[in-house]
């Protein structure tokens, strides 16, 4: 049921967890709920990052991380049990001189010694790929971070990355974060996901859910207001895309008897280089749909009729 990630020893489930809603909107006993069920049912992947929620009036980045550490502190056994993934450099950039504080803070705020897989989190052109990396892989010597990914690159600059990689003698980057999802293909399929394949490197999707609107909980105008993320889809709702993806989603959902959202993260993870989708919950009943995916194969022809409706 696991899978590799790129040519690392990582392994990890093939539904990852979001941490972006953690002391944003799901409030810690609400996000223990979700990180216990989570890894009750086979978890194992949990992304966060060190921005998680600084657009929140009064947080300041970090908050995600830090309720995490506290949940580990509540249960330390369940730190053999997941691989953490977090990420530096969104906002502040990728300067060499803070990534390993950045680091660091992360280290202290999860409690652990160790991030699994760490990302720069956004390209930085203004600094040269050989200074970042080879900061990260110090880091890497230094038994601070496991594996390496990237997130937001362009193909060519992934390119890139592998080449300064081999070139400086670095451990090469086998992760890729970006978005996608099924009314959003365009983003990962053609040159990024050619590179992920051909590369060999571990694809995780963000936006898996395309912020809320395949689980199917917004139908119609009225239900944007059911979610502060809700207006970001307004947008599927009025493409005919949108509306005929719901309509398969209902259908196969109705065949398999899982859950709309279970289905779109199912077809998410079959499509080729991708390793984990990632899908945040701020329940235990989405918990509950974000697991059941783990399980869920969907057949040829369920995969094939999602296909035509997200062409």
């Amino acid at each position: 049921m696991k899978r590799q990630v790129g040519s690392s020893g990582l392994e990890v489930a093939p539904i990852a967890l979001g941490g972006n809603v953690f002391d944003w909107t799901a409030d810690e006993a609400a996000s223990f709920a979700v990180l216990d069920a989570f890894v009750d049912a086979g978890g194992t992947m949990i992304d966060t990052a060190d921005v998680y929620s600084a657009w929140v009036p009064g947080h300041r980045g970090g908050e995600s991380e830090a309720l995490i550490g506290r949940w580990l502190r509540r249960n330390p056994a369940n730190r053999d049990k997941i691989v953490i993934a977090t990420k530096v450099g969104y906002t502040a950039g990728l300067n060499p001189d803070m990534i390993a504080p950045s680091c660091d803070a992360s280290l202290a705020r999860l409690g652990v010694d160790r991030v699994d897989l760490y990302y720069q989190h956004k390209d930085d052109a203004g600094v040269p790929l050989a200074d970042s990396l080879g900061v990260f892989d110090e880091l890497r010597r230094a038994g601070k971070i496991d594996v390496i990914g990237l997130s937001n690159f362009t193909p060519d600059r992934v390119e890139e990355a592998l080449s300064v990689s081999i070139d400086h003698g670095f451990d090469q980057p086998a992760a890729l974060q970006n978005w996608y999802n099924m009314v959003e293909r365009e983003k990962f399929e053609g040159p990024l996901q050619d590179v992920a394949l051909n590369r060999g490197l571990s694809f995780f999707p963000y936006y898996s859910l395309a912020n809320g609107f395949l689980t199917g909980k917004y139908r119609s105008g009225a239900d944007l207001g059911k979610s502060p993320r809700g207006s970001r889809s307004a947008e599927y709702l009025e493409s005919d895309r949108g509306r005929k993806v719901l309509e398969a989603l209902d259908d196969v959902a109705a065949q398999t008897g899982a859950a709309v959202a279970t289905v779109a993260l199912a077809w998410t993870k079959a499509q080729p280089g991708v390793t984990a989708p990632i899908a945040s919950a701020t329940s235990a009943r989405q918990a509950d749909e974000l697991v059941a995916a783990l399980t869920l194969d969907l057949s040829p022809g369920q995969i094939e009729q999602l296909n035509q409706a997200s062409a």
